[in-house]
């Protein structure tokens, strides 16, 4: 059964419904028709949990709504940039950006949250489980200047190396080594696939590195990792982004939709609101992508055929 409440289909509606009885719920819902259906437009970032996202929703909206959904990766500034001109209608993986909120969603009010994804995303630097089984005292940041030789590399000037990957995520780890006065350099590979490749080829041969990551990611099932303990973040210590003496903080990862599009976008925009899912499936279609090498459509196919019971709670707004 579904009932129309307010203008609105109930959130307590079907999970058994499909095919042509599932298009009539919707319709129901008096915010959508064949004909009125405009395309979604989506931003996937550039790394393969935010691309996970963002392929299983264009398979669900396309394959089960009806919907041309187009995806553009961009980097985190320029998907906000894109969402507050309604270029594109949603990103599903924001890690905490408070200069794109405060201008987006508070001032220019272009763009509003989406909701939570259901993921904890936390950023930190990392070595391998078996180098740190050796020497336990390298999961401390005050030990890491003791150890210098260990991450050094013809390249750095005598100096321990921090890998990154591609420069436009979010990071404050050149403060981090100025400040704390590591005698480490920063070096950017350009991308999660060269870092991901960096990361796998040292653990294959079981060699020393320190590098930015973050989690969940699952390339921790392959390669074991072990997180060195930065100074604990408080409220307010990365104010100044040149002052950051302190680790990152948690983050609880959000949704944000352009404005126009959260009020206007039908069955689509109350998807993308109900679109939530834990680490342990982000994973199993980034793992797909990145570590077996599938399309983004066929991880989302696949990940998507085995798991109806998850998805159709997103579909149909199913209360707990």
């Amino acid at each position: 059964m579904f009932a129309i409440r307010a203008g609105k289909c109930s959130r307590r509606a079907l999970v058994a419904g499909t095919g042509a009885f599932a298009l009539l719920a919707l319709s129901a819902c008096g915010t959508d028709s064949a004909a009125k259906k405009e395309p979604v437009s989506l931003v996937a970032p550039l790394w393969t949990g935010g691309q996970a996202n963002t392929a299983v929703a264009k398979y669900i909206l396309e394959k089960e709504l009806g919907y041309e959904v187009t995806v553009e990766e961009m980097t985190e500034a320029d998907g906000w940039k894109a969402l507050g001109e309604g270029k594109a209608d949603a990103v599903l993986e924001d890690w905490g950006l408070p200069e794109q909120v405060e201008r987006y969603v508070e001032k220019e009010k272009t763009v509003v949250p989406g909701g939570p994804l259901g993921v904890t995303g936390r950023i930190g630097w990392f070595v391998p489980r078996y180098l740190a089984d050796e020497n336990r005292e390298i999961t401390r940041w005050e030990n890491l200047n003791k150890y210098v030789e260990l991450f050094r590399t013809q390249e750095s000037d005598g100096k321990g190396v921090l890998f990154q990957g591609d420069p436009s995520f979010k990071s404050q780890d050149a403060a981090l080594i100025k400040n704390l006065d590591l005698n480490y350099k920063l070096v950017h590979l350009g991308s999660e696939e060269a870092q991901l490749e960096k990361i796998r080829t040292r653990a294959e041969k079981e060699k020393p590195f320190l590098t930015y990551w973050w989690t969940p990611h699952w390339v921790e099932a392959e390669v074991g990792l072990a997180e060195v303990r930065l100074p604990e973040y408080y409220p307010g210590c990365d104010a100044k982004a040149e002052k950051t003496a302190c680790g990152y903080q948690e983050t609880e990862l959000q949704k944000y939709l352009n404005a126009h599009f959260a009020k206007k976008g039908g069955n689509a925009a109350e998807f993308l609101k109900n679109f939530e899912w834990g680490e342990d499936e982000q994973n199993a279609v980034a793992k797909m992508i990145a570590g077996d090498g599938m399309s983004p459509e066929g991880a989302a196919e696949k990940w998507a055929k085995e798991n109806e019971g998850i998805w159709k709670k997103w579909l149909w707004g199913v209360d707990d």
